[in-house]
């Protein structure tokens, strides 16, 4: 039986990175509430 999750850190960016947020209304307003919330990292590229 093989590991459900198996990290590719070029598939984590493409899909939960700064720039794909950044490219849709829906990615704007999470980056918006991790800032309100004051989140230390707001996506992923940025470590």
């Amino acid at each position: 039986m093989s590991f459900t999750y198996k990290p590719k850190r070029r598939k984590r960016a493409k899909t939960h990175g700064f720039r794909n947020r950044m490219s849709s209304a829906g990615g704007l307003s999470i980056l918006k509430r991790r800032r309100a919330k004051g989140r230390k990292s707001i996506s992923t590229s940025d470590r």
